[in-house]
């Protein structure tokens, strides 16, 4: 999935096969190399949208079980390596997704396809046609999310906390409509899940203030 607008890291330094991958619903006990986040570094926030209904699903999503988090321990700690850089410059990590079972990939799929299903579309894909979602990229059938090697996130300032989210409208540079939802973390033009321009990284349509905010992430 295209999240940019919390600036989606692929970590390719960790993009490697590992004998026991983890494909369906999150274990009691994790395979070999694979670990949670929180046992790496506590100080990273966690905020697992999919296990609630902020998401452009509206649902609570198949396969997220519980709460905490889970990536490739090579990738927790290249991770935790961005979070202490960022906690020099007054920041936290705040981490939306990482692992996500295979399960999970299927179910935005099919929710593609479901035209009919337009519940979110304020919210997350105002400005496009669901049925231009798979073959945009939005979402794709296989994710390197499902390897435990790829995080969605953003960043809060140090000392302040994720809050319930608040809608607020955005016009942007060409014209079109957004909605942001706030929920306390930097604002960085657009906000998580949302499928538009405005959320690709450089988007010429958003503010020159956001893009450096999207930066400060990159450069960590």
């Amino acid at each position: 999935m295209v999240l940019k607008s919390v600036v989606s890291i692929f970590l390719a330094i960790i993009a490697v096969t590992f004998n026991v991958p983890l494909t369906s619903s999150f274990p009691t006990k994790l395979p070999r190399g694979f670990v949670y986040i929180k046992d790496v570094d506590a100080s990273i926030i966690e905020n697992m949208r999919y296990y609630t209904s902020e998401n452009f699903i509206g649902k609570r999503l198949d396969g997220y079980l519980g709460k905490d988090l889970i990536l490739t321990k090579v990738a927790a700690k290249a991770l935790s390596n961005v979070q202490q850089e960022l906690r020099k410059d007054g920041y936290s990590l705040v981490v939306y997704d990482a692992y996500r079972p295979q399960e999970t990939v299927d179910q935005f799929v099919r929710w593609a396809k479901d035209v009919g299903d337009q519940s979110t579309k304020e919210k997350y894909y105002p400005n496009i046609d669901k049925e231009i979602v798979l073959k945009a990229g939005y979402i794709t059938k296989t994710s390197g999310h499902s390897r435990g090697s790829t995080v969605d996130l953003t960043m809060i300032k140090l000392g302040e906390k994720v809050k319930n989210i608040t809608s607020e409208r955005r016009v942007l540079k060409d014209g079109s409509i957004i909605t942001y939802l706030n929920d306390g973390t930097v604002d960085a033009g657009s906000s998580f899940d949302l499928f538009d321009r405005a959320s690709h990284h450089d988007s010429e349509i958003i503010d020159k203030k956001y893009l450096e905010m999207r930066n400060l992430l990159r450069e960590s």
